[in-house]
């Protein structure tokens, strides 16, 4: 799967990840971590290695001998464990970060635990911090515990075993350990220096709070809507979205990464430490399905409390962590990317976008909610009024769209579709709870938004919904069209969208790209895994059940050995592209499980992602 990596870089797939709830660091299988902003995970990194391997930053322990690692997690839990086998003996590095405010340890500490459990082993040990992305002078200086580092307001203690020596700028040793022998690295980031610790009982907890968050069923007794074999996979798919789930907010990050390339040596590169909340009603039904209500309503809460504070014209498509909304979008000349794919990027310029589909979207959230039982307040139905009073007057305005284009606005047929969506799940919410709601002007501008898609949005020719009025473009939006109810799974309009995409989107059988045109950037990308899930999920809604079944037991062929999952697929390799672990691939692999079991006629835990009625009839061919 990996392709041939440049010099010093790891291939994608091949990152574990961790985190605390507030920050992530990904740990290559060579031992070294390469990737960790702090304290959040929108802020600068403190190693950086995987957006420049010479000037970003890693702190590395592996065996002196050049030996790549077999990294696996401890049980369903985001411990991460790299195992390293020699000549000589065998030895495991654990890394973690205790979760904020859950573990009574401190959360700003990077524990690495380093056991020797066959023959001896000699490790090499390389710390070089780079603070705020590399940018600034870092000073290092040798303590009684070890190293301390320095640069502007951050500072970091790494506390270890044996002597390190300070030498340009790094900080570098060597130890031999024996079977038996357990010695731990403790590096103790901004606030935590004086911190008491023991590494051990940390190390316990964090296992016990990773456990006993995930309390699903164990995937064998029939009573789970996941079991069989992709139990461990959807699992897995929860507890990323956990780690990726800021503690304080309830925000969830889309990645832990920024500028991760979509294209190898281009310059498709992004920032996606942030929440985006067009991803509201697909996350919240995953975490539903998976049984993790709290986080579901927390996030809910979290966007809910953006809309009471901004007038519905000027909710963003995406915001920091925290609810910032200064989110400028800058270029890192200083780093070379990730295999020399520059620029990198900080901050994200699409949150001055206008996007439409967001508010089509958080009223699908407000109605999956609504109908889990969670009240929609009077002041909760004040701001989704006003969402949708606004939706009324703008829908038939251009936009940047879902995928964000820079190539200026048009009038894209998913965004008209997620305002129709809008008012149909607002006129929904509004007669369930009999609220007060302009419902006849709600209904005829319901109604002029269908009757234009299906005008303009249509093409006889192609037999297919295109990308935007007027266009050839099609674009794998127009999967779900469908899944939210603008048209029925049997429509011929909607049997000729998937047969058209499949022909024209759909590459190696499963690997579905985004859309087929111009989008204002040079250069390609990779197949997006979330477009392929959606495939998945149209097909097993279309009575295609056996095909979907089988499409999806092929995508989880790409999947990694962690069970991890970034952003898009390169179809030529294979290999991973794009930020990494990516939410939405997550969350696309959770829902497609669910589609693809419901239609099999297993039992749904939950109401259905993405506002489908799974009440109804699997449509079945020919119907």
């Amino acid at each position: 799967m990996s392709p041939v990596a440049d010099a010093g870089y790891t291939p994608i797939e091949d990152y574990g990840v961790i985190g605390n709830l507030e920050t992530c660091a990904l740990v290559a299988p060579d031992g070294s971590i390469d990737w960790f902003p702090f304290p959040h995970l929108e802020s600068p990194s403190i190693l950086g290695a995987i957006l420049d391997a010479e000037r970003g930053g890693r702190f590395r322990i592996a065996p002196a001998a050049s030996a790549d690692g077999r990294q696996s997690y401890v049980g369903r839990t985001n411990v991460l464990e790299t195992a390293f086998e020699t000549d000589a003996g065998t030895a495991t590095v654990t890394d973690f970060l205790p979760p904020a405010g859950r573990v009574d340890h401190p959360k700003k500490v990077l524990y690495r635990k380093v056991a020797c459990s066959d023959g001896t082993v000699d490790l090499a040990v390389e710390y070089d911090p780079q603070f705020d992305y590399g940018r600034g002078a870092t000073t290092m200086t040798a303590t009684d515990e070890g190293v301390h580092a320095a640069g502007g307001d951050e500072q970091t203690l790494l506390e270890s075993p044996v002597d390190l020596r300070i030498q340009d700028g790094r900080a570098t040793g060597t130890l031999s350990l024996d079977a038996g022998d357990t010695v731990w690295f403790m590096l103790r980031c901004t606030g935590a220096e004086d911190a008491a610790t023991d590494p051990e009982a940390a190390l316990a907890d964090t296992i016990a709070f990773w456990k006993d968050w995930v309390h699903d069923c164990d995937g064998v007794g029939g009573d789970c809507a996941f079991d069989g074999p992709w139990h461990d996979l959807v699992v897995r798919s929860g507890l990323v979205l956990k780690l990726l789930t800021h503690a304080e907010s309830g925000a969830i990050a889309a990645a832990p990464t920024t500028s991760l390339p979509e294209d190898v040596g281009g310059v498709r590169n992004w920032d996606y430490r942030y929440n985006w909340l067009r991803d509201a009603g697909f996350t919240i039904q995953a975490l539903m399905n998976l049984g993790h209500v709290a986080e579901a309503v927390d996030y809910f809460d979290w966007f809910l409390d953006l809309c009471h504070a901004d007038r519905p014209g000027e909710i963003r498509p995406l915001y920091g962590l925290h609810g910032d909304d200064d989110l400028e979008e800058r270029e890192l000349d200083h780093l070379a990317g990730y295999r020399q794919s520059s620029p990198v990027r900080i901050g994200n310029g699409a949150a001055e976008q206008t996007q439409l589909d967001i508010y089509g979207e958080l009223l699908l959230a407000a109605d999956d909610m609504h109908s889990f039982g969670r009240e929609i307040t009077p002041d909760d139905w004040a701001v989704l009024r006003g969402i949708v009073d606004h939706v009324v007057s703008v829908w038939d305005e251009p936009d940047a769209g879902i995928w964000e284009v820079r190539s200026g606005p048009e009038h894209f047929v998913y965004s008209k579709v997620l305002c129709w969506v809008a008012l149909d799940r607002a006129l929904a919410i509004a007669d369930a709870g009999d609220l007060d709601a302009p419902v006849e002007t709600w209904r005829e501008a319901r109604e002029r938004i269908r009757a234009a898609v299906l005008e303009k949005g249509y093409d006889t020719d192609l037999d297919a919904f295109v990308q935007s009025y007027g266009s050839e473009t099609l674009d794998a939006t127009a999967l779900l069209l469908p899944m939210v109810g603008f048209l029925p799974f049997g429509d011929d309009r909607i049997r000729g969208t998937v047969e058209t995409i499949e022909s024209r989107l759909v590459e190696d059988d499963v690997l579905v790209r985004r859309y087929d045109g111009e989008d204002g950037l040079p250069g390609t990308e990779g197949a997006f895994v979330l477009c392929s899930c959606w495939l998945i999920d149209v097909l097993a809604l279309s009575g295609r059940v056996a095909e979907a079944r089988e499409r999806f037991e092929a995508l989880l062929e790409y999947v990694a050995p962690l069970d991890l999952v970034a952003e898009e697929l390169d179809v030529a390799g294979g290999h991973y592209l794009g930020n990494h672990p990516q939410a939405f691939s997550h969350v696309g692999i959770v829902n497609s499980a669910l589609y693809v079991a419901y239609a099999e006629g297993r039992e749904i835990p939950g109401p259905e992602p993405m506002g489908v009625r799974l009440g109804d009839p699997i449509v079945t061919p020919g119907e």
